[in-house]
């Protein structure tokens, strides 16, 4: 269908949490905001439909983190119909800049809080009584700034460079951005919803350093509950947290470091129990060359469909490494002495696992969204793998010791997938477990490293009657 038929969210619209408000939080702080397991009911969500500053992403992809380069028309298409399915599943879908401007509105001192950032982040340079005049006009200025105004300067962070030419009025003002949060609209790494509330994170990549103090402070202007903020030299990224009920599952490496790990530990997340993972690495990559990439994040080779079942990449959480830490009569918790492997930890506590090949484990099979128990939102496998095939085949082009058994590993397991039409989400496995899986098409927007579950942070998980 072409592009301009397609009928697009309207980013002016006042898309309020869709289809209801229960779980959302209250001005004064006491809505609840938690969740106790990955499998209970999706009540709402937290998104933020990727705009101008994906197009700064896109002029260095390699730098802003992203995998590559992609057409940001049928990017932010394939966020809107994510929204769409979100709330066809009754979920209730709030935009972060929608959120920005209804405390704004509610809470005017906010307002000013950001417009004193916002003088602070943008700078003039230039000579001197050109600046001088530029300063007092945006000082001015701001009191007449809207609330998107406002998130656009968060978002992008500009400064402007003046130039004086001969003539009347020549002035060329060259616009600077520092650093735009390109990778805003992955809202699930910036925190972390736990049982008692959030987790604040600090990224781990000095690109994405800025974001966590835009979502966080909105998250309590908003009067979500916070427990605590990762501090430096901690880092934390809200990929690598699982709630199991019982039990949470919190990922050590690339993006979320020991102190991170440390720090959540000693918050009062509410959970008896916490697994620390450590970041495996593949058995197809050389040891003396890894690639913490093909598994940045937990819910990038692991993820939870429903409650006891798990989906994964086998090769990776075999070689998973697992610390077990349960809370003492003293209210601390202590690590077992035992040494498991993520495999060998799921399987104990009962959960079924759905394998998933390497193919699928990098075409983001496992970063799917469960809504409810055994009810997930998942990307299209099959329409991802031959444009990971070819940036395979052109890493391993360019460095075969790296990625030469990666690539032969992948081509294998196209063949095996296509012979047995046993792509993620329409594997017979998943089908037999109950799972209900609505696929969507995100073949632009996963350019950006995420599916469905990065895409989105949860707002409200609803436990059952008497949890």
């Amino acid at each position: 269908m072409p592009t301009h038929a397609r009928r697009r969210a309207d980013p002016r619209r006042d898309d309020g949490p869709r289809p209801g408000d229960g779980g959302a939080p209250r001005p004064d702080g006491t809505g609840r905001t938690a969740a106790r397991a990955e499998w209970d009911p999706l009540e709402e969500v937290l998104v933020h439909q990727p705009g101008i500053e994906m197009f700064f992403g896109l002029m260095e992809p390699y730098s802003f983190l992203y995998e590559r380069a992609f057409r940001i028309d049928e990017a932010t298409y394939e966020h809107s119909a994510l929204e769409r399915a979100l709330t066809e599943a009754g979920v209730g879908v709030r935009h972060l800049i929608h959120l920005a401007i209804e405390i704004g509105a509610r809470r005017p001192e906010l307002v000013e809080e950001i417009r004193r950032r916002a003088l602070a982040l943008v700078r003039y340079s230039g000579p001197r009584e050109m600046v001088a005049r530029a300063r007092t006009a945006f000082r001015h200025n701001l009191d007449r700034f809207d609330g998107p105004t406002l998130f656009n300067i968060l978002l992008l962070r500009p400064s402007v460079r003046l130039e004086r030419h001969p003539g009347e009025r020549v002035v060329f003002p060259k616009v600077e951005l520092d650093t735009p949060l390109a990778n805003l609209y992955f809202l699930r790494d910036q925190q972390a919803l736990t049982a008692n509330g959030f987790v604040l994170g600090r990224m781990a990549k000095p690109q994405r350093r800025n974001e966590p103090m835009l979502t966080g402070a909105l998250l309590r202007a908003w009067g979500a509950r916070i427990l605590t903020e990762i501090r430096s030299p901690g880092t934390f990224e809200g990929g690598d947290f699982l709630p199991l009920g019982d039990a949470a599952l919190l990922g050590r490496g690339d993006r979320t470091n020991a102190s991170g790990v440390r720090q959540i530990l000693a918050a009062p997340i509410g959970f008896d129990e916490v697994a620390v993972v450590h970041q495996p690495s593949h058995p197809a990559i050389p040891v003396d060359a890894p690639d913490p990439m093909i598994d940045m994040h937990l819910d990038t080779y692991l993820n939870i469909p429903g409650e006891r079942l798990a989906v994964g990449c086998d090769a990776l959480l075999r070689r998973a490494r697992t610390d077990v830490y349960r809370r003492t009569g003293r209210g601390t918790l202590v690590r077992d002495p035992t040494h498991l492997s993520l495999h060998d930890y799921l399987t104990g506590k009962g959960f079924e696992i759905v394998d998933l090949s390497t193919l699928e484990q990098m075409s983001y099979a496992s970063n799917f969204l469960c809504v409810r128990d055994r009810h997930i939102l998942a990307v299209e496998v099959e329409q991802e793998v031959d444009r990971v095939l070819r940036t395979l085949r052109e890493a391993a082009s360019a460095d075969p010791h790296r990625y030469g058994a990666l690539y032969a590993l992948a081509r294998k397991d196209r063949e095996t997938l296509r012979e047995r039409n046993d792509f993620f989400p329409h594997k017979p496995a998943l089908r037999e477990a109950g799972v209900i899986a609505t696929p969507l098409a995100l073949r632009e927007i996963t350019g950006g490293y995420g599916g469905a579950h990065c895409m989105t942070c949860a707002v409200n998980r609803r436990p059952p009657s008497g949890a």
